[in-house]
């Protein structure tokens, strides 16, 4: 019998390594770890229809040289009338980070509104991308190397100048003049940036308690499992930190998986330690600490 989970990351791996990447599948499938019983079609209906509304709204492609009627366009659909926006709330939400929620809620974190702007962008045929400031997701509307506008999803597709968007970047002590810095974002650090959304959410305090699938006598907390599931999808991506594997290892030890956490520590030492000794010896301090806890 198929395992479930097993079959939706080779799924997840198979779509992160495709070409062009499929972004709205990559989210989804990130949403069914949430939610294993996520029906993706309605999903994948409500881009299909918001990108209808947003073409015949346009009626005909907007010139090439004046992206401005584009942006204004997806603006009135997705912001005016979806209501797509967020607020400083969403932050400690959860569902912000999940396609499939965002979709139904018309709530989420500026890389996710991004992520609907560019999946509806696309199939309206337009030339919308994500762009990563540091801090803050925007999106680009046009030719990054030619006439192009910013919008702000979280605000409802306000536009932004130039001189907005490197302020936003020196608030979040990044570098204005960062020659990169208003290009389009690679798909794998989009879904490597909602994935340490993920995570960073996991790591914050919670009270429910959920039953581990696994040998382990006592309650994890549900951030827990949550945490682990977002760094076992980073590992997936083609490029990752490398030291998400300690991550991963000492997460396992946590669920009670005491052997395979070690060996996951164990592996990071291996990896690392040609180049930091003193941080492999830690990690393997943090290995044997995993297998003593077996009984």
């Amino acid at each position: 019998m198929t395992d479930p989970t097993a079959a939706r990351r080779a799924r997840f791996a198979a779509v992160v390594r495709g070409e062009p990447v499929d972004l709205a599948e990559a989210c989804l499938l990130i949403g069914a770890e949430a939610d294993p019983s996520l029906d993706f079609g309605p999903c994948r209906a409500e881009l299909d229809r918001l990108a209808a509304a947003v073409a015949a709204e346009l009626a005909e492609p907007p010139d090439d040289a004046d992206p401005s009627r584009a942006a204004a366009v997806l603006a009135l659909v997705l912001g005016a009338r979806a209501g797509f926006r967020g607020s400083q709330a969403d932050y400690g939400d959860l569902r912000s980070s999940l396609l499939d929620q965002v979709l139904r809620r018309r709530r989420g974190l500026p890389i996710l509104l991004s992520a609907v702007w560019t999946e509806v962008g696309r199939r309206a045929g337009l030339p919308v991308y994500g762009v990563a400031l540091p801090g803050h997701f925007v999106v680009g509307i046009g030719d990054p190397d030619g006439a192009f506008v910013l919008a702000d999803p979280f605000d409802g597709g306000r536009l932004m100048t130039e001189t907005d968007a490197r302020a936003v970047a020196l608030a979040a002590g990044g570098s204005p003049d960062d020659p990169h810095l208003l290009l389009p974002a690679p798909p794998h650090a989009i879904l490597l940036r909602i994935l340490n959304n993920i995570r960073g959410w996991a790591q914050g305090p919670h009270p429910a308690m959920a039953p581990a699938p696994g040998p382990v006598t006592v309650p994890v907390p549900e951030r827990t499992w949550t945490q682990l599931w977002a760094v076992e999808l980073s590992l997936l991506l083609p490029r990752h930190p490398a030291v998400l594997r300690r991550e991963r290892g000492a997460l396992l030890a946590q669920t009670g998986d005491f052997p395979g956490g070690a060996a996951e520590l164990d592996a990071f030492a291996d990896l690392v330690g040609p180049i930091d000794r003193e941080l492999a010896d830690v990690v393997r301090r943090e290995a044997r600490a995993a297998r003593s806890r077996l009984n």
